[in-house]
């Protein structure tokens, strides 16, 4: 607040100079929390932090601005004096040195900034449809038949693919669809370039792209009309536009991103070097290989060749007619133990019933009568009533007799 008089002769209320600079402060951060600025980038400096310092300026003032690290490194385009931008920040007071600047938060060149809504608007667009997504996008061909150049006959990116592809595979042919890369025209005739392309004979991959140049420069290629027609192309793309910094839709709905058109070429190509070297290598490794087999194939001849069963054949059969024979003696031998085994049986067994047979019986002095004519044996005077006609059996030979008379005692 401003110093009061506090009447005639009486001393003035008295402030510090960090007093009055924090009121400023206040009060000017107070009203000034955001503001858009569009000036002339002028006095660019940029510290080995990252930070850039510059003023904003027009015909009848300027303004001390600064971008902190995080927001240099967001830029998608370089600063430099004399350019024109339009600067959102917040005004801040340097206490210090009692000095004020905008902090910036959102840099954009003059006349940019529709271009980069209608950029964002149609990244989201297509992102949702999907034609970002990595499944649908394809490989390229390791070994092209033919390639597409879709892109200016006169520029230097065309010049450079060119070379590169020369000197990489000189074998497969190069065809040049020639189309504005720049300008109102250039949309229209890239998306028919794509779209006619697999007409010609051959060609299995296609490059579109330019080189480097500002955003205005290389707008037909975030144009919807030249992303659909590279979704629609029927044989892989590669974007190649502009430098490494340059992002463009092309880029993301391409099935390959190129940083620059050359190395577009190398990415659709072999290496004939490379291939000639890998090549060396597969046959050194193979006859290596082959060599190391036929080294063991012969070891292992040689192992089975030192064996007895191939180098002394006749000694295994004579073994084994040997074996046989040993076999065949025990054979015989055990046969001959078990017949004996069953003679001595069968002979004790037949003295067994020797022994209860009637014949030894008989051979005692006994005899056995029975009725005549197969009757039953007589055991006692009743079986054979008087004039019965009887059988003895004796130890030799056979008695006919006739009852005459029978006893009881």
């Amino acid at each position: 607040m401003a110093a009061r008089q506090r009447g005639p002769g009486a001393d003035p209320d008295v402030m510090t100079v960090s007093e009055v600079t924090r009121q400023i402060k206040d009060s000017l951060e107070g009203n000034f929390p955001e503001v858009w600025v569009q000036g002339e980038i002028s006095n660019l400096k940029r510290a080995s932090s990252g930070h850039l310092y510059f003023t904003l300026k027009d015909s009848q003032a300027q303004l001390a601005a600064i971008l902190w690290r995080s927001g240099a490194a967001r830029l998608r385009f370089d600063l430099h004096d004399g350019l024109e931008v339009i600067a959102a920040g917040a005004v801040e007071v340097y206490e210090a040195r009692g000095s004020y600047s905008l902090v910036v938060n959102r840099l954009a060149p003059v006349g940019m900034g529709g271009l980069e809504l209608a950029f964002r608007q149609l990244f989201d667009k297509l992102q949702a449809e999907g034609l970002f997504d990595p499944a649908r996008k394809r490989p390229l061909p390791m070994f092209p038949r033919r390639i597409a150049l879709v892109t200016s006959p006169t520029g230097a990116a065309v010049r450079d693919m060119l070379q590169v592809l020369a000197r990489r595979w000189p074998a497969t042919p190069v065809v040049i669809v020639p189309v504005a890369v720049q300008g109102a025209e250039a949309a229209p005739q890239i998306a028919a370039a794509l779209r006619d392309v697999h007409r010609l004979s051959g060609v299995d991959v296609v490059i579109t792209g330019r080189g480097g140049g500002s955003l205005e420069d290389l707008w037909a290629f975030n144009t919807e009309v030249v992303a659909r027609a590279i979704h629609a192309c029927q044989v892989p793309v590669v974007s190649a536009v502009g430098h490494e910094v340059d992002v463009t839709i092309a880029d993301y709905v391409a099935d390959r991103r190129a940083l620059t058109p050359t190395e577009a070429a190398t990415l659709v190509t072999p290496d004939r070097q490379e291939l000639r070297q890998y090549l060396a290598r597969a046959g050194e490794r193979l006859s290596a290989g082959l060599r190391h087999q036929a080294r063991t194939a012969r070891a292992r001849l040689e192992g089975l060749a030192a064996r007895r069963a191939l180098s002394r054949p006749h000694e295994r059969l004579h073994e084994l007619a040997r074996r046989i024979d040993e076999l065949d003696a025990r054979l015989r031998r055990g046969l001959r133990t078990r017949l004996d085994q069953l003679e001595a049986r069968l002979a004790s067994q037949s003295a067994t019933l020797n022994a209860l047979s009637p014949l030894q019986v008989l051979a005692r002095g006994y005899s056995v009568t029975r009725v005549a004519d197969g009757g039953p044996v007589v055991h006692e005077p009743s079986q054979a009533p008087v004039g019965t006609r009887l059988e003895t059996r004796l130890t030799r030979g056979r008695l006919i007799s006739r009852v005459e008379e029978q006893h009881d005692q």
